[in-house]
């Protein structure tokens, strides 16, 4: 009597398989959970450290001038690239109907977030130190407030986009904060942007920054969680 041996008692189909393109989405929708974090510690660790900076009467984007502007820049810089590997995320995750568009308008948040890096602001409210505020705008300025409001806008239809593929999948709860989160989102750009030279608009600024990361980082984990498991 033939023993059988256990590589022909094996079943093929016992055998796990991973699936690379799964795990590489999961990967990327990942990206959107951390950038926020990092922004807003990198950004504030700054605020609080460099000489002269006011968070009650300047916005994040001044750390862009003076002798330590290099930092925000480059924090902006990496957080565009994670932002933009999260759109990748969701583009890969989303049914084809959405997921272009999804994809296109988070991207334009990332792109404008490392174009706001290469264009700084003007100097105002008396930062940098020692420095003269703008009397006009320049290039760079007027470039820097471009991308800005490009970049805003963008996110908050990302967040409609989205919102509305959270809803048909009956994610109802996720759907009405991405949402709420558009309206938080261009609402307080638009007014902080009116009032930029007074601390309550200053606050309505802030307000957007961190409505923006807090959606991203909301919608990315639910995202994450929805997404398919590599192992097979």
């Amino acid at each position: 009597r033939k023993v059988p041996t256990m590589s022909t008692a094996a079943s093929p189909s016992s055998t796990p398989t991973f699936d690379r393109g799964r795990a590489v989405t999961k990967s990327l929708l990942g990206w959107g959970v951390v950038v926020g974090p990092f922004y807003l510690i990198v950004g504030l660790l700054q605020a609080l450290l460099v000489p002269g900076f006011d968070l009650s009467r300047h916005a994040l984007s001044l750390l862009l001038l003076g002798g330590l502007g290099w930092i925000q820049a480059v924090n902006l810089c990496l957080s565009g690239l994670m932002v933009l590997a999260a759109a990748v995320g969701f583009a890969r995750l989303m049914p084809r109907r959405s997921n272009i568009w999804a994809g296109v308008f988070l991207g334009l948040y990332g792109v404008s977030l490392i174009a706001a890096a290469i264009f700084p602001p003007d100097p105002m409210g008396g930062f940098p130190v020692g420095g003269t505020d703008a009397t006009t705008p320049s290039m760079s300025g007027l470039l820097h407030l471009a991308a800005s409001a490009i970049g805003f806008v963008s996110l908050a239809v990302a967040a409609l986009i989205v919102g509305a593929w959270l809803h048909r999948i009956g994610r109802r709860g996720a759907a009405i904060t991405s949402w709420i989160a558009a309206a938080v989102i261009v609402l307080a750009f638009l007014g902080g942007a009116a009032l930029a030279m007074v601390p309550a608009g200053v606050g309505l600024l802030w307000l957007a920054v961190v409505a923006i990361w807090a959606w991203l980082a909301i919608a990315s984990y639910t995202a994450y969680r929805i997404a398919p498991s590599p192992s097979l």
